[in-house]
């Protein structure tokens, strides 16, 4: 007898009255877990790395074992951290091991400074692979390597926000960070972005998951004041507000580290780090289009404009000779 191919209608609607049920809220408070596991989203270009690198140093700093981990197919954060030098990525390395027939080893993949130990997940080659699968078979070699052994106080996560497939979701979808961190600025496609986190964040906590926002940082912050307002529209707090200043553009763009006692911007990242540490994970209240486009002047995003139906005539152009009605008409008794 052959197996029961499923409905995937029945199974589709099934999902979704699943999501939408009632849970049990739960409980917001700062996490228990000697190590904080943190997930840090946002648009490609908005300054994840530049936030990360800097961040992850000043906690170092300050006393703290910190575990960086670039899970952006760009590896960004490592170069940034590491003076613009790219370091082996793990899925890189264990496949040019696994065709030596060798077993990839920490030292390979792993590497310090300032305190601050970090590595690069990688992705496939452009074309040739799914870069979220990329994502949950770098987790995997990390779990071989031990990862759930090791001693760190925080661990943080370099997520790319524009991708919303599963294996960029992973630390929402399977509670495998207790909190998320959004870095945005004030543009509509940033916040966009940060909207669609919170979204998913929504959706998982209403599967019973735990994992919440713990905040957004503003970078290249310009003062006009959209990010500000989506903060508290979503309900989560603003960490820190980044400037957009000269200085910190041309030591980005030279994999200079600024978020060190040493630097003028000392005091802004240990601020960062002090509030990030602390922050609990809390549940957001994402915005709908509208709401989005709200925060921002009609005149600047064209909001206030109005949807115009198409008419089959419009469709098809010259060739939209009428056609003989088949309606009947009666005349007037």
């Amino acid at each position: 007898m052959k197996d029961e191919v499923p409905n995937l209608r029945d199974y589709h609607t099934a999902l979704r009255d699943e999501a939408a049920a009632p849970t049990l809220e739960v409980p917001q408070g700062e996490p228990t877990s000697k190590t904080q596991i943190i997930a840090i989203y946002g648009k490609g270009g908005i300054g994840k790395s530049f936030t990360l690198a800097n961040l992850s140093h000043m906690m170092a700093e300050m006393g703290k074992r910190v575990l960086l981990i670039g899970c952006d197919p760009k590896s960004d954060t490592t170069s940034l951290l590491f003076g613009g030098k790219a370091c082996p990525t793990i899925i890189e390395t264990s496949s040019r091991k696994k065709l030596a027939g060798e077993e990839v080893q920490i030292g390979d993949v792993c590497f310090k400074r300032g305190g601050v130990f970090a590595m690069e997940l990688g992705g496939p080659e452009v074309g040739r692979g799914c870069g979220g699968r990329g994502i949950i078979h770098g987790f995997e070699l990390l779990e071989k390597l031990g990862f759930h052994d090791w001693d760190f106080d925080y661990v943080l996560l370099d997520f790319l926000g524009d991708v919303v497939c599963g294996g960029f979701g992973l630390p929402i979808a399977r509670d495998m960070a207790q909190k998320v961190i959004l870095v945005a600025s004030n543009d509509l496609q940033s916040l966009y972005v940060a909207n669609n986190v919170c979204s998913a964040v929504e959706y998982f906590r209403k599967m019973g998951g735990n994992v919440g926002v713990a905040g957004l940082v503003i970078n290249k912050d310009d003062g006009t004041g959209e990010a500000q307002a989506f903060a508290e529209a979503v309900k989560i707090p603003v960490l820190a507000a980044i400037p957009a200043d000269d200085d910190l553009r041309k030591k980005s763009a030279n994999y200079q580290i600024v978020g060190t006692h040493a630097s003028q911007w000392g005091p802004m990242f240990e601020g960062l780090a002090e509030a990030v540490g602390i922050a609990p994970p809390v549940r957001p209240t994402p915005l709908n289009q509208d709401g989005l486009l709200g925060l921002f002047d009609s005149k600047d995003t064209g909001g206030d404009y109005q949807l115009v139906p198409a008419t089959d005539t419009d469709m098809r152009g010259k060739h939209g000779t009428p056609k003989a009605s088949l309606e009947v008409i009666y005349d007037d008794a």
